[in-house]
């Protein structure tokens, strides 16, 4: 099995990747590219929060890097930041919520490892979506407690969205 070329942080990050990949430990991780529902879904996501932003003093990011450690970043779907929003680049604070939209090439293992990142990092609220199935699950250290009755809510329940108001203008 062919390891890798480990890189620096400072190469990686003046290094332009498209699309934009992860680093863990000196190596550049490729994300599973989006299909159609995997993009509509990221944007309706991120629709949703912006439409809220002003109410809720919370703003949302698609694609944005997090540096989770110093030596590990991470590219969530959509991250969601309080407002007013990070003066820098690459967020080095842990977001308020990180989101990711499964891909059907998406693996258990892959995802864990990135929610443990972001779970390490302090990220009080991750949500994982599947556009597929239309199954949705907040994820804390106590495991995966699914969105039963369709409802998405932070910890501090500041974020109530009802998962059915991403896709009321798609048919069945």
């Amino acid at each position: 099995m062919a390891t890798a070329a480990l890189i620096s942080v400072e190469e990686y990050l003046s290094t332009s990747y498209r699309p934009d990949c992860d680093f863990i430990e000196g190596e550049v991780l490729e994300r599973n590219l989006g299909q159609k529902d995997h993009s509509k879904l990221q944007s309706r996501l991120c629709a949703w929060f912006l439409n809220r932003g002003h109410a809720l003093r919370l703003t949302a990011f698609v694609e944005q890097r997090v540096q989770v450690a110093a030596r590990r970043f991470r590219i969530p779907d959509v991250c969601v930041v309080p407002l007013p929003e990070p003066d820098e680049q690459i967020f080095t604070q842990a977001p308020y919520i990180c989101l990711e939209v499964l891909s059907p090439d998406d693996s258990f293992g892959k995802l864990q490892d990135r929610l443990d990142d972001y779970l390490a990092m302090g990220v009080p609220n991750i949500w994982v979506l599947d556009p597929t199935s239309r199954r949705y699950w907040s994820v804390t250290r106590q495991g995966y407690f699914e969105a039963l009755d369709g409802i998405l809510r932070t910890s501090d329940d500041r974020v109530v969205l009802t998962v059915s108001d991403l896709f009321m203008d798609v048919a069945s």
